[in-house]
């Protein structure tokens, strides 16, 4: 099964560069609308993991740039779950223009679990076993 969501984003004035197209770093921005809505709609949101004592920091990030992107653009930001065993949660995006879905930039985020305290859990917590049977990703 593969879990999606995608978020609509108008590029505004304010994340231009002095080149007026989007400076490079307003993509991982647009990633993490991605993660949030992504979190929202299938219930891992930053706020579903606090409940459960976990927190999920960024350990890496990737993004590959294909063209440049300029003000007023309508994009779309396409998140995609990638299972995987380990104690962590791995994120594709896919920046696309809204009308015609050139992709304009690609990439990905490895968050790992962490208790409360900081301390990296080494197993997948029961939350995100149970969420992931929600799922269908495990049985």
């Amino acid at each position: 099964m593969l879990l999606q969501s995608s978020k609509e984003i108008e590029v505004r004035f304010n994340e231009l560069d002095p080149l007026d197209v989007v400076w490079h770093g307003n993509f991982i921005k647009y990633f993490e609308d991605g993660r949030e809505d992504f979190g929202r709609k299938h219930g891992i949101s930053y706020t579903d993991l606090k409940k459960e004592g976990i927190m999920a920091p960024i350990v890496s990030v990737k993004c590959d740039y294909k063209r440049f992107v300029k003000y007023g653009e309508k994009l779309l930001v396409e998140t995609t779950f990638i299972d995987n065993p380990a104690a962590k949660i791995i994120l594709q995006y896919k920046i696309m223009q809204k009308e015609t879905r050139e992709i304009v930039a690609e990439g990905s985020t490895i968050q790992v679990f962490t208790d409360h305290k900081g301390e990296l859990l080494l197993v997948p917590p029961t939350f995100a076993i149970e969420w992931k049977r929600k799922w269908g990703l495990i049985v």
